[in-house]
């Protein structure tokens, strides 16, 4: 059975609430999918500093964000999830990673 856009609501009403209470906020990129239809994903591809934003906005402890690094080492992501207004809100952050020890080592002997 194919699932009609009210199937969607939870996600949808979390995501109006957000708005509604955090209209300040950096905007995120957002995803809501049939496949997990009471997912709402907001995820910030320009650095980690709006997820810690929406993160403490939130009220997301520290502890509850998971790390991890992608892309042979290029790129660090964090991610954490809530429950929000019934939807699970997962929050995603993506931020290039610093450049290794080693990397810095050799770029500053060049110099």
């Amino acid at each position: 059975m194919t699932l009609s856009l009210k199937g969607l609501d939870v996600p949808l009403r979390a995501l109006r609430l957000l708005a509604a209470d955090h209209p300040h906020l950096p905007a995120p990129a957002v995803s809501v999918s049939t496949i997990y239809p009471d997912r709402l994903e907001l995820s910030f591809h320009d650095g980690l500093g709006a997820f810690e934003t929406w993160r403490d906005a939130l009220r997301i402890t520290p502890d509850r964000v998971e790390h991890s690094v992608h892309a042979g080492g290029r790129t660090q992501v964090l991610t954490a999830e809530v429950d929000y207004a019934g939807a699970r809100l997962c929050l995603i952050g993506y931020a290039k990673a610093p450049a290794l020890a080693q990397e810095r080592s050799r770029a500053e002997v060049a110099s």
